[in-house]
């Protein structure tokens, strides 16, 4: 009989600082990258190839990624680690807009919680061995809000994508069960 790991405290800690480490490096390269694409690109281009398309593809394998090698967890452990991680990624990013770039606090309480569902939701996907699946899931759910955002789209239609996302999330948690993924 093999046990079901169950994520400690710690672990779970660990989890989310290290989405708060992914997220320092993607902040460092995506900044600069619309400003270099930009050279080869007009301005609107770059913005759209750097942010709607790039980060999310990145980010997305970044904060996924520590996940793939979790080993003896049940698919809602694994779920849960994945929001840890996205939320660790979302707080810094939070951080990063309010103090950096000045924007309101206001604006950017959504992204917090925007990158916990859209890495559950690529999380799903490892738990459920449809890996590439739910990575393009996640990464088209995010490419559409950052494309909402440079072009500053009706609130309303970027507050119903955001509504999606979340339930989404919640419905693929619903999903997950305590047994055990077998790799």
């Amino acid at each position: 009989m093999v046990l079901i790991h169950r994520p400690s405290l710690r672990e779970k800690l660990f989890f989310l600082l290290s989405g708060v480490i992914a997220s320092i490096p993607m902040a460092l390269f995506f900044e600069p990258s619309t400003t270099f694409l930009s050279n080869f690109f007009p301005k609107l281009q770059a913005e759209i190839l750097s942010i709607a398309v790039l980060a999310p593809l990145v980010e997305e394998f970044a904060k996924a990624y520590p996940l793939f090698f979790r080993h003896g967890e049940s698919q809602r452990s694994l779920f849960t680690l994945g929001f840890l991680v996205g939320l660790g990624f979302g707080i810094t990013e939070f951080f990063e807009y309010v103090v950096i770039l000045m924007v309101s606090p206001l604006v950017r309480i959504p992204g917090i919680f925007l990158h916990a569902a859209l890495t559950s939701i690529a999380v799903y996907g490892i738990a459920t061995k449809r890996s590439a699946l739910f990575y393009m899931i996640a990464s088209v759910l995010h490419s559409a809000i950052n494309f909402l955002a440079i072009f500053d789209l009706p609130s309303l239609l970027y507050a119903l994508v955001l509504i999606a996302i979340f339930l989404l999330s919640i419905l693929l948690y619903t999903k997950t069960s305590e047994k055990m993924i077998n790799y």
